[in-house]
């Protein structure tokens, strides 16, 4: 346990990044899903409009600093090549 003033702040905000993160990946990976979902039903409008909230929500992480560029493009580039199969 820290006991320096400066370190106990350091910890405490380490932690609401964390969580905040952590949550973040959570919305990420549901709107993930719905596209698979939306295509796995062969409902092509709505994939598109999931796979555009998708795409929204990759590049929000990639300019937070939560995912790595090569992440956000690898997940970006499946989506549509899974959206082009219908």
């Amino acid at each position: 346990m820290a006991n320096i003033k400066q370190q106990i702040k350091r910890n405490k905000t380490n932690e609401k990044r964390r969580l905040n993160n952590a949550s973040f990946k959570s919305s990420v990976k549901t709107a993930i899903k719905a596209v698979e979902v939306a295509v796995a039903a062969k409902d092509k409008e709505k994939a598109l409009l999931t796979l555009s909230f998708a795409h929204k929500k990759l590049d929000k992480g990639l300019a937070k600093g939560v995912f790595h560029k090569n992440f956000v493009a690898r997940h970006k580039s499946g989506l549509a090549n899974l959206v082009n199969t219908l």
